[in-house]
């Protein structure tokens, strides 16, 4: 008989090659309960991150910058445009993030209790 273009064969092959996967043993281990739970997100450790991702885009741009100024024939002047354009774009989103949280303390420093 078909259905929706399946025979049914079709379908208890399937689902006898899913039973035989089901039972036969895995080759990693199930994990173990005693392990290290995953460390919980800091919020502090996100943040510096940020920071120090930004400062090595901006370190980048700087670095480029001077190489192409001291005449290094291997740094090209759109490479040292896009990596400026980048670390700029980068700073400023750092700087809407800042704000926003800013905003967020003096909307919850305002709130009546």
């Amino acid at each position: 008989m078909r259905t929706g273009g399946i025979d049914s064969s079709q379908i208890q092959a399937m689902i006898a090659q899913l039973h035989a996967a089901a039972t036969r043993p895995s080759a990693t281990p199930p994990a173990i309960q005693t392990e290290k739970v995953a460390e919980k997100p800091d919020f502090t450790n996100a943040l510096k991150g940020a920071l120090d991702a930004v400062q090595a885009s901006q370190n980048q741009a700087e670095g480029l910058t001077k190489r192409f100024q001291m005449g290094d024939d291997s740094v090209n002047l759109s490479d040292v445009m896009i990596s400026m354009q980048k670390a700029s774009i980068n700073f400023q989103a750092t700087v809407q993030v800042r704000n926003k949280l800013v905003q967020a303390y003096h909307d919850i420093m305002n709130m009546q209790v």
